[in-house]
């Protein structure tokens, strides 16, 4: 689960912040003292998907988008409506 955001995160400690390229467009960022993953982020575009479990208070952020949704489990829905985005559809939009 992660919260979008379409600025550069504050995060105290930045300077433990490190990333690896994860793709040709994208990259993920972690803690390197603890390894946690904090967020990943679009190269260009200042897109970012940061960790929902980084904050207290998650409870009223609306749940509007499930993506690679073709390789979640068979066994698990979410009770809400989302939008739904299958692997191909996201790298076709983000790249």
């Amino acid at each position: 689960m992660s919260v979008e955001s379409h600025t550069e995160p504050v995060i105290d400690g930045a300077e433990h912040v490190r990333s690896y390229p994860s793709s040709e467009w994208a990259e993920r960022c972690f803690c390197s003292l603890c390894g946690t993953h904090l967020f990943y982020r679009l190269r260009n575009g200042g897109f970012h998907a940061l960790a929902a479990g980084l904050f207290k208070d998650g409870a009223s952020w609306p749940f509007k988008l499930q993506v690679y949704i073709d390789e979640k489990p068979g066994n698990y829905q979410f009770a809400n409506r989302t939008r739904e985005m299958t692997g191909e559809e996201v790298v076709k939009l983000f790249s």
